[in-house]
């Protein structure tokens, strides 16, 4: 019987620590990849292929030779304009602007 709880028990561990696992890795993999954070948090308005919409919402295709590595973080974290700024915030902010400096 207690080989069969024990059993059981070391089941159940293994089980939870995958999962709890595989979640945190899902979370440091986004956290390191500036186009996966622009797809969580900014493609819904700026699309998908950096496309924008119209004069409302910029294309951000070649916002790398419009602005700054700094000033596009900045508009990230503060917002310009109809866009409100928060989406991202700290080192996010920082790679996703770096990531769309080099967009020109």
């Amino acid at each position: 019987m207690k080989k069969k709880l024990s059993a059981l028990l070391l089941g159940v561990i293994f089980v939870l620590a995958a999962c709890g696992g595989s979640e945190e890795a899902a979370k440091t993999d986004v956290a390191k990849d500036p186009e996966k954070l622009y797809m969580q948090k900014c493609s819904s308005c700026h699309g998908g292929e950096l496309q924008g919409a119209g004069s409302a919402i910029p294309s951000l295709e070649k916002v790398g030779s419009r602005l700054s590595k700094e000033e596009i973080e900045e508009v990230i974290l503060n917002g310009r304009g109809n866009m409100a700024g928060g989406y991202l915030k700290g080192e996010d902010a920082a790679l996703v602007a770096e990531w769309l400096s080099k967009k020109k």
